[in-house]
């Protein structure tokens, strides 16, 4: 499946999440590799089906091997951590945060690519998978390591945008069956 198909299938109604896909695709704010990496991170974030085939497709044709690996592998760890340090970060029981996570997390250390690369993907997932704990300490990274706010707000619209349209998309198989 293709972005244009992907784009067919979004109702006339989310007309400006089509329009705000088209635009992202064409970002220039990010590398090449971090705007897809983006994308296939957060696509696989929304757990959409249709979008993760569609974006995966795109990505192949952007992202070398090791990238496309990473941007998975992003999306897990932070499907796992997102969870974890939330659950840190809300529960009353400050008796947590004083805890060892002892969850391995190898794959932060040395993800196959660029460490910003890797920090501004898990930024996205976290962005959706709403993990505030995780976005301030993704974002303190980057910043850290030079990148710019619009682009790191460039990597969450592109989460924004793609956890909508996968949305959209199940909530209209819903309708129909």
């Amino acid at each position: 499946m293709s972005i244009d198909t992907l784009k067919s299938l979004i109702p006339d109604y989310a007309k400006d999440l089509k329009l705000n896909l088209s635009s992202l695709t064409t970002d220039e704010s990010l590398s090449e590799q971090q705007l897809w990496g983006t994308f296939l991170a957060s696509a696989i974030a929304t757990r959409n089906a249709v979008l993760i085939k569609a974006i995966s497709n795109e990505a192949e044709g952007y992202l070398s091997a090791e990238a496309l690996n990473a941007a998975k592998s992003a999306a897990a760890i932070m499907g796992m951590n997102n969870i974890y340090y939330r659950f840190v970060h809300l529960s009353s029981n400050k008796e947590y945060q004083t805890m060892q996570a002892k969850l391995r997390m190898n794959v932060i250390g040395n993800p196959g690519v660029e460490k910003v690369d890797f920090e501004l993907w898990s930024l996205a997932v976290s962005a959706i998978n709403g993990c505030g704990m995780c976005i301030d300490s993704h974002e303190a990274e980057l910043l850290k390591n030079g990148l710019t706010a619009q682009r790191i707000q460039t990597a969450v619209r592109i989460a924004s945008v793609l956890h909508a349209i996968g949305a959209t998309i199940e909530g209209e198989a819903a309708l129909s069956a």
